[in-house]
């Protein structure tokens, strides 16, 4: 990290001198238009206070410092702490007032569950290791149920171009997390249609999805359980969906 230079952007912490410089952080690999980043329910992203905007990319960590959540917690609302090696996300319980965390890769897997953070309006998830969506798209729900902007590209769980899956592997997982946030805007790199969110609560509304995970050999009560791969529920709905009329509908991604 250059310690000579200053310009605009976000304000990044040097953890080895423990002082303040101002850059901007060159986000790369990142598999996402970075409009979706400047917009926010409160308006652009660009007119927020610098101060309220953190970044702790590329500094090799394992955890967020005590120190950094003792100093920045308390006004922070846009956190980056992408290109690290974070897995546990407790101590952002302390960032009462966060509306927007970048978490791209970092080894998050479904085992790590965000704190409540009920203000929070995007979450960038991409190139994680986040491999079974259920209980674990539930269990963000439950910690972030004000989700405008949800990316969690490049994660086994997310089935796409980007790791081989199908179209209508990525039909099905775009789906099953849309009807799981009712206020979500994008998904990915693309925005949520009205005829996307319609046909998501027609498949997941929740006595369809009670069918699933009901006991005995007719559904998959193992899943209230023990965390499983998207292909199980992709085939069980599949499976599920062949005895019902289908709506013709327009949902092209």
């Amino acid at each position: 990290m250059d310690n000579g230079s200053v310009d605009d952007g976000l304000i990044s912490v040097d953890i080895s001198r423990d002082f303040l410089v101002d850059s901007v952080t060159n986000m790369t690999d990142v598999p996402v238009p970075p409009d979706l980043l400047i917009q926010s329910s409160n308006g652009s992203a660009e007119s927020e206070d610098e101060s309220t905007k953190l970044t702790l990319a590329y500094e090799t960590l394992y955890e967020i410092p005590k120190t950094i959540v003792e100093r920045f917690s308390d006004h922070i609302r846009y956190l980056d702490i992408s290109h690290n090696k974070i897995t546990n996300l407790d101590p952002l319980v302390y960032f009462k007032q966060l509306t927007s965390l970048i978490a791209d890769k970092n080894p998050i897997t479904e085992n790590c569950f965000l704190p409540p953070l009920p203000q929070l309006k995007l979450l960038w998830l991409n190139n994680c290791k986040v491999a079974s969506l259920y209980p674990w798209v539930g269990k963000l729900k439950e910690s972030c149920p004000n989700l405008q902007h949800l990316c969690l590209m490049g994660n086994p769980a997310a089935p796409s171009y980007l790791n081989g899956g199908t179209f209508y592997e990525y039909l099905q997982y775009r789906l099953f997390v849309v009807s799981q946030f009712p206020s979500l805007h994008h998904l990915d790199d693309r925005k949520v249609t009205e005829d996307q969110r319609s046909e998501a609560q027609r498949l997941y509304k929740r006595p369809f999805f009670e069918r699933l995970v009901k006991p005995g050999p007719g559904g998959l009560s193992q899943l209230v359980h023990t965390s499983v791969t998207w292909n199980s529920v992709h085939n069980k709905v599949t499976s599920m969906l062949g005895r019902e009329k289908r709506d013709n509908r327009n949902l092209l991604i």
